[in-house]
């Protein structure tokens, strides 16, 4: 099925690359296409754009926008009126523009991560297998479990390796694999006491496992208010009912780098 691709960078090129006659990619300052009349607008572009893109996707057609970012977009998406929107999660990496993706199969998930629901479910689906990439098709309540654990993943490891200058994630899950294992449970179980979210058995292990296949990334806390910022939240807003901060590690790691 044809789509428009919301942005022209790794990704979006990777996109259109799995897809079909008729695609269209769509670049910044550029208006928004009069063809295809239907189907998936897949987004492929940075968390602070998004709300440029809304805006530019006539009023019509928003509820056809496919979500892939990193970070904690529900919430964002719920402020929207989007919340019922597509949203992909991607475990797989492409390295530069032109790149053919690698996939994000791991020892323990041979089978792959990668993961959608909404609407247009089935054709993002299909559009990854076309590229020879892994993707389930998830319901709502399964995505939600799902999302939390990717976020938990990059929130920890990112914010474990910025501890340790120079490191990257492969250390993040070797060298220093205690400590973003007891941040990984931490940020498990308060998860699932402040919001309620269910994750399947077998968590750490999986996050380890994919963290090797992407060993060589970088570490650093970046985007703040769509990572780590949202779980430091959920603390600000405990410990002003009077609970206990349900992240205190986490906490204490942000201050530890100056990030709050």
């Amino acid at each position: 099925m044809p789509a428009v691709i919301v942005g022209g960078g790794r990704v979006g090129q990777a996109l259109a690359e799995m897809g079909v006659e008729g695609d269209v990619i769509v670049r910044r300052g550029e208006s928004f296409p009069s063809e295809p009349k239907t189907g998936p607008i897949f987004v492929a572009t940075r968390n602070d754009v998004l709300e440029d893109v809304i805006k530019n996707t006539p009023p019509e057609r928003r509820e056809d926008l496919v979500f892939m970012q990193n970070g904690m977009l529900q919430t964002f998406l719920d402020a929207q009126g989007l919340g019922s929107n597509t949203q992909a999660l991607i475990y797989f990496a492409v390295a530069a523009a032109g790149d053919k993706p690698t996939d994000g199969v791991t020892e323990l998930n041979p089978e792959g991560l990668t993961a959608v629901t909404g609407k247009w479910a089935d054709a993002v689906a299909a559009r990854f297998h076309n590229g020879d990439l892994s993707c389930h098709v998830l319901d709502a309540s399964t995505y939600e479990g799902s999302m939390y654990e990717k976020l938990i993943w990059i929130c920890a490891m990112m914010l474990v390796g910025a501890q340790h200058e120079g490191a990257k994630v492969g250390d993040v899950a070797t060298t220093y694999k205690d400590e973003v294992v007891g941040l990984i449970e931490e940020l498990l179980s308060g998860t699932s006491a402040c919001t309620g979210a269910k994750f399947a058995p077998g968590a750490v292990d999986r996050l380890i496992a994919y963290a090797k296949t992407v060993a060589h990334f970088p570490c650093g806390v970046k985007e703040f208010p769509w990572r780590n910022g949202y779980f430091y939240g959920l603390s600000e807003k405990a410990i002003a009912d009077g609970k206990a901060d349900p992240f205190p590690t986490h906490t204490a790691l942000l201050k530890n780098i100056g990030a709050i």
